[in-house]
C-alpha cells in the first residue's frame, strides 16, 4: 500500500538502525544506533533529491518513533489476540517483539535531541 515518506523512513529506522534483532529477548541489547541513523538520514535526504517539504524533513524523527511504537502495539495486540496475524516461531514471540519495539522507543526518547539535529 502507498505510504508517506515520513512513515517509510520511520519503518526503515525501526528495523535498520536497531542494534538488536526485532525479537531480541535481552532488552539491554536494544538501542538506536546513532551512526546508522545519521547515515540513513543523509542517504534518504540525498535520495529524495529535494522532493520533501521542510515539514516532512522535520517530521522524520517522529516517523521513526511513531512507526516503532505502532509496530510494538501491533505485535502486542496480536499476542493478546492469540497470534493470528504475525507468524510466530515460539510461544510469546510477539510479546518479545513488542517489548523490543517499546525498548527501542524508550531509547529514541533518550536520544531525541540528537535525532532531531541530524535532520
Amino acid at each position: 500500500m502507498p505510504g508517506t515518506a515520513v512513515f517509510d523512513f520511520g519503518d526503515s529506522i525501526r528495523f535498520g538502525a536497531n542494534t538488536a534483532e526485532e525479537d531480541e529477548r535481552d532488552l539491554s541489547k536494544v538501542s538506536l544506533s546513532l551512526p546508522l541513523y545519521e547515515a540513513y538520514v543523509s542517504g534518504f535526504l540525498e535520495g529524495c533529491a529535494g522532493s520533501l517539504t521542510d515539514a516532512e524533513i522535520r517530521l522524520l524523527p517522529w516517523g521513526a518513533k511513531l512507526m516503532t511504537l505502532e509496530c510494538g502495539m501491533r505485535f502486542l495486540t496480536d499476542y493478546l489476540e492469540g497470534d493470528r496475524y504475525f507468524r510466530i516461531h515460539r510461544p510469546e514471540h510477539n510479546l518479545d517483539r513488542a517489548r523490543t519495539q517499546f525498548a527501542l522507543v524508550a531509547d529514541m526518547e533518550r536520544k531525541w535531541d540528537v535525532m532531531k539535529r541530524f535532520v
